[in-house]
């Protein structure tokens, strides 16, 4: 019997290292894989979309995830772990002061692209070309104005003073993000012990079979291409509110979609025989995402049934299809604030309106699309307190009367943004003791701009049958760097009350001032973005 050919492989240089690689992979496979880097992270893999896998080709930014490493054969890579020390410890260092990044995942994959286009000898302040950079990425946390800072920082050789306490900026960055996180240069750098990223390298990998099951090889693209799996796709339907008003004589009406989280780290999780699944939340709580995950006991079944490590992974596609959704809306109020919000079938969200409007009257109605959850990012009771504010602005009362909106969120914090006449964005927020300016400005910035993009562009579009038809990253509706506006934080160092979330109370306040400012239409996405008065 004659033995099978060796299969085919290609030679590549990653980070000052000779490696051979199978010559069927992508690039972004081959590092992650053979090669063991962890600097490049799968956002959207195989999309193309995302930006965080990007790394440099021969000192040219490149996204790997698409890029077959055939085309790369012989060529220098460069992944984030292989710029030079002082060049790492600049940026890791600009994000950290500027709250650049917040849980790290796409920050390795900006990181190379800046520094590409640093190489290329772009000023410090010549942000427009900074967007421009940036318009291959997403990132759902910082709101972009950060990494512009930081970006500005680097190049300018700017230092940090060291003198910040980094444990209370951790403790106010798990307040915000509402689970266990750190702050310092080795998470703004993607070591911020993501499961994919410490995952054993002789664990099996399970994806999900498309019936129910789980497909289970010794590789990620082998488990992939065992369960048929395929790039999503971006559907030709429009994003449409999908209930109908509550009949009534209303003073102020809206409808929303269905919206996306859109966080960047995929769901997954790993889990030794006998062992405790390590979280798949790990320095990111995904807006509230990962809450009702399963795929922790799905790794801890496998494992014990196959006896060797199991790490459990979902691509986009199936974080699209089966993870949870802000449930739509469509409400009425009156001028006396009674109304009705209808809203789809969703476990504690009638609670959660109740907090702060118990005036409205809460319809639950079984609707046909994707699953809904109320731990996403204040579904509900953010819902509430921009029908109140929308209230009061459409009677002419209150700060809301001028392109402004003031939220106490039921934690206490209190939130006021306007939207200035250069459509920039002024936030007041007190949220008990600051902690760390730093950390609590970034995240304020990160929910003016997951705030404004769900009043402008995001949501999703849905068949009639329920599925979802939107499956890339890209048609979710995140907005852009060039698409945020300046934003201004103040925050009120002498407050010495007990820290409490803060950035849930910007999202709401951003959602309803930005709403007021368009003229209050009554369906979002509004398709435009905020409106400057003449």
């Amino acid at each position: 019997m004659s033995e099978s050919p060796a299969p085919a492989t290609v030679e590549l240089f990653v980070d000052g290292e000779r490696v051979v690689v199978p010559d069927d992979l992508t690039l972004l496979a081959a590092l992650r894989g053979p090669v063991g880097s962890r600097g490049p992270k799968a956002g959207c893999n195989p999309q193309g979309q995302c930006g965080c896998c990007t790394v440099l080709v021969d000192g040219a930014p490149r996204v790997a995830c698409v890029l077959p490493v055939r085309r790369v054969a012989g060529r220098s890579v460069t992944t984030v772990e292989g710029l030079g020390p002082e060049v790492r410890a600049q940026w890791a260092d600009a994000l950290v002061a500027t709250g650049g990044s917040q849980c790290g995942f796409c920050t390795p994959g900006i990181v190379c692209r800046l520094e590409g286009l640093r190489a290329k000898g772009t000023a410090a302040d010549d942000l427009a070309a900074v967007d421009r950079a940036l318009a291959a990425h997403l990132c759902r946390c910082t709101g972009w104005q950060t990494i512009e800072e930081a970006w500005t920082r680097v190049v300018a050789g700017a230092s940090s003073d060291g003198a910040r306490d980094l444990a209370a900026a951790s403790q106010r960055a798990s307040i915000e993000g509402r689970c266990p996180q750190r702050v310092g240069p080795d998470i703004a750098l993607g070591r911020g012990g993501f499961s994919e990223d410490t995952a054993p390298r002789d664990a099996l990998v399970a994806v999900p079979d498309g019936d129910d099951g789980w497909v289970v090889a010794e590789t990620l693209p082998a488990a992939r291409a065992a369960a048929g799996a395929v790039p999503g796709r971006h559907g030709t339907s429009s994003v449409e509110p999908p209930l109908d008003l509550p009949a009534g004589d209303w003073v102020l009406t809206l409808r929303t979609s269905w919206v996306e989280p859109a966080y960047l780290e995929l769901d997954a999780t790993w889990c030794e025989p006998g062992g405790e699944p390590c979280t798949s939340s790990a320095n990111g709580g995904a807006f509230g995402g990962k809450v009702g995950s399963e795929l922790g006991g799905v790794a801890r079944r496998l494992a014990d049934e196959h006896g060797r490590p199991v790490r459990v992974v979902l691509s986009r596609e199936d974080v699209v299809r089966t993870g949870p959704k802000r449930p739509p809306i469509a409400a009425g109020v009156r001028a006396d604030g009674t109304g009705v919000v209808r809203v789809a079938r969703t476990s504690g969200i009638a609670d959660a309106i109740a907090s702060i409007a118990p005036a409205l009257e809460v319809e639950q109605v079984d609707l046909v699309g994707p699953p809904t959850s109320c731990t996403l990012r204040g579904a509900g009771w953010v819902e509430a307190a921009v029908l109140l504010a929308g209230l009061r602005a459409r009677l002419g009362s209150g700060d809301e009367a001028s392109r402004s909106a003031t939220v106490v969120s039921p934690e206490g914090a209190t939130a006021t943004v306007s939207v200035l006449d250069d459509a920039s964005i002024h936030v007041d927020l007190r949220c008990g003791s600051v902690l760390d300016a730093v950390v609590l400005r970034s995240y304020a910035i990160g929910a003016v701009h997951m705030a404004l993009g769900w009043v402008t562009s995001e949501g999703l579009a849905v068949f009639d049958d329920g599925t979802v038809a939107d499956l890339t990253i890209r048609s979710f509706g995140v907005l852009r760097a060039s698409d945020m506006p300046h934003v201004e934080v103040q925050l009120h160092l002498d407050d010495d009350g007990d820290p409490v979330n803060g950035s849930d109370a910007v999202f709401a306040a951003t959602a309803a001032a930005a709403w007021i400012a368009s003229g209050l239409p009554p369906a979002w996405p509004t398709g435009r973005p905020v409106a400057v008065p003449q």
